[in-house]
This record gives C-alpha cells, sequence and structure tokens, in this order.
C-alpha cells in the first residue's frame, strides 16, 4: 500500500475538469502503484480514515496523475480545497459491473448496446457510477433513459453531461 500527504487543489478553467476538486499523485508515486502504466487506472484505500474503492486515478501528462475527489468524497473527509490529506492507497482489480436495469434497457436499443461496450471500461463506469448514484427511483429511472439515449447517439459519458447542461 503506498502512503503519502497531499494537498487539496481545484481547477480554475481547465476545459472538461473545470471546478474540479482533485489531489495529485506524481509520477514517481504512481510507477509504485502500477510500474510501467501511463493510463488512467482505479485504485481503492483511505483518504485519511475515509475508505474509497473503484476510484480513477488519470493521468495528466509526464507520468503525473490526478484523484478527482467528488462531493461524497470531500463530505465524507470534512474537508476542501488547501487542506492536506494523509493518503493510502492501492490499485483496485475489482471488476465494475453495469446496472442490469440499464442493461435491460440497452437491450431494447442495439445501437446503443452496442456503443456501451465499444466504450473503454472508464466510460462504462462513469455511466454506472452516475445511475448508482441516484437517491431516487426516479431519477435512476431518468438517468437510464438519458444514458441509452446519449449512447444510442453514439457519445460518450463527458459529452452527454455538457449536452445535459447545455439543455438546464
Amino acid at each position: 500500500m503506498l502512503r503519502f500527504t497531499a494537498v487539496i487543489k481545484k481547477f480554475g478553467q481547465q476545459g472538461e475538469k473545470t471546478g474540479w476538486t482533485y489531489i495529485e499523485i506524481p509520477a514517481a508515486l504512481a510507477q509504485q502503484l502500477k510500474p510501467g502504466n501511463k493510463k488512467s487506472f482505479r485504485v481503492k484505500g483511505r483518504l485519511d480514515s475515509y475508505a474509497i474503492e473503484r476510484v480513477a486515478l488519470v493521468p495528466m501528462g509526464g507520468g503525473d496523475f490526478i484523484m478527482a475527489i467528488n462531493t461524497t468524497m470531500r463530505k465524507g473527509i470534512g474537508k476542501g480545497k488547501g487542506a492536506t490529506l494523509e493518503v493510502q492507497l492501492e490499485v483496485d482489480t475489482q471488476e465494475v459491473l453495469p446496472p442490469g436495469d440499464l442493461i435491460e434497457c440497452l437491450h431494447d436499443e442495439p445501437a446503443a448496446l452496442a456503443h456501451y461496450y465499444q466504450l473503454p471500461p472508464s466510460h462504462r463506469h462513469y455511466f454506472t457510477r452516475w445511475i448508482n448514484e441516484a437517491k431516487t427511483d426516479a431519477t435512476r429511472a431518468k438517468r437510464i433513459a438519458l444514458t441509452v439515449s446519449a449512447l444510442a447517439r453514439g457519445t460518450d459519458f463527458g459529452t452527454a453531461m455538457r449536452e445535459m447542461k447545455k439543455e438546464r
């Protein structure tokens, strides 16, 4: 298990990452986790005493990675931008399975199903997490419908989210 201290940061204007809260994982540390790897991968561990799993490390160039700290994680650690975290990480090899109700709906839309399985695993996971984080059945159903629609149009998660924000 890799252990280090990190400072929580927040992107200003940074394209699709604008407003993200994150921590940096320098190349030397990332290489201890997954030697020779330069692609996104999942980790599990702790941020202070808050347990995390299936969290992506995203490459930022030069071998450095970042880990986005979402709202749930920020609430769990009780910290924001500028705060210091004690980080414990290891590679998370647990397979992320798509929600059964999503797959059931995708079977009614063969083009959407085909596009779903053409996406990189990380993009499939984004859709899965977004659906699973719904707090009500109505929100979950709406997110599944929006996901199927986006996949039928051949879009990925980031594009789908940007399109939904424009519609609001």
